[in-house]
């Protein structure tokens, strides 16, 4: 490593990029986990939904930006389905409930989603190049560089919404004790649907970045089991921490692939992250910025 520096930073600037992609998939889990204590199972096929529904609505000939917007409607109008379909029937359930819930809602909308756009694969083009350029010698590629930027921006929009709005306090309180908010007036439903559509809305920026880099398909999906290690290190109620773990997720691999694989046989990159964060688990359950609950007895 000390003998090409220029060699390491291209790798950790990689890994940095791959990372903040990873991280993308961890903020839909965080949202819905923060507000309803539920793992979303569903949110790898959100992310593909909604990168097929925008290339589907370019490949019937609707611009860009249109195509855009309409997706957003489609995954606000999701949301509201979600709501009133699958959570409403399940209040005051069992989690384990809602998370079966969320496995069938898994199936349904990788199924939808090919019956309504097809299965093959499609190019997404949104008119970022996936070309390279250099900066003191060290060679960036231009995607995955706009992907680091957009999961900066949106984070500390995240961050603002969940800290300033009113909207992010009851979210915080919901997430709290869903009781002790509904009897300050909080309303569970609505709440869900507010953060159910902006779990669709960050779906879709994670869509468009990773259908621009490797194509729409069905294998898009599985990048949610990417999202897992991420979770366990960054904590599964922590915005900050969904970038932090993103980020250590994908410069840890990215270094073990190319510095220590070819010790023992290369192809480490898969299994890495998850061998990381089970050794993290192990110290630390909770997650670097997860919260340690203490329950008296």
């Amino acid at each position: 490593m000390v003998g090409a520096p220029t060699f390491l930073a291209e790798v950790v600037i990689g890994g940095l990029a791959a990372g903040l992609m990873y991280s993308l998939v961890a903020l839909g889990f965080v949202l819905i986990y923060k507000a309803s204590g539920v793992f979303n199972f569903a949110q790898g096929v959100m992310v593909l939904f909604a990168a097929l529904t925008l290339v589907g609505l370019m490949e019937r000939g609707v611009p860009l930006v249109p195509a855009l917007a309409l997706t957003m409607l489609v995954m606000v109008a999701l949301a509201f389905a979600i709501e009133r379909v699958v959570l409403r029937p399940l209040v005051n359930q069992e989690q384990i409930i809602l998370f079966m819930a969320t496995i069938g809602l898994n199936f349904f909308l990788e199924g939808f989603g090919e019956l309504a756009w097809g299965s093959n694969v499609k190019k997404l083009d949104v008119g970022i190049p996936d070309s390279s350029f250099m900066v003191w010698g060290i060679q960036i590629n231009r995607l995955e560089m706009t992907a680091a930027l957009t999961a900066a921006v949106l984070v500390a929009v995240m961050a603002v919404f969940f800290q300033r709005t009113r909207i992010g306090r009851a979210l915080r309180a919901v997430a709290d004790d869903h009781e002790a908010a509904l009897s300050i007036g909080i309303p569970l439903n609505t709440i869900w649907i507010v953060v159910w559509s902006v779990a669709g809305l960050v779906a879709i920026v994670a869509g468009i970045m990773w259908g621009a880099k490797s194509g729409v398909q069905f294998s898009l999906s599985l990048i949610a089991l990417k999202a897992l290690p991420v979770l366990i290190l960054g904590g599964f109620t922590s915005v900050p921490g969904a970038i932090v773990g993103g980020l250590i997720i994908g410069v840890g691999e990215k270094i073990a692939e190319v510095y220590w694989g070819p010790l023992v046989g290369g192809a480490i990159e898969n299994w890495f992250a998850y061998v990381l964060a089970l050794a993290f688990l192990l110290v630390r359950p909770q997650g670097l910025f997860g919260e340690k609950i203490i329950e008296r007895v």
